[in-house]
């Protein structure tokens, strides 16, 4: 990929515990690639991660764009 071409990234670290919380957001913490506490993830700005993030905005640190 060209320099040019470069995509947006977001840096996403779970910062709350996943227990307790309802199955749906534990299959979006899995589907951002997050394992455990303080897990950081660099990913690439797309809608569909950006609907993850809000959906589970409450557990994240996001840095990035």
């Amino acid at each position: 990929m060209a320099a040019s071409e470069a995509k947006d990234m977001l840096k996403i670290t779970l910062v709350r515990s996943p227990i307790g919380i309802k199955p749906k957001h534990k299959l979006c913490l899995k589907g951002l690639g997050l394992r455990r506490m303080h897990h950081t993830v660099e990913l690439e700005d797309t809608p569909a991660v950006r609907g993850m993030v809000n959906k589970i905005g409450y557990l994240l640190a996001v840095k990035g764009k």
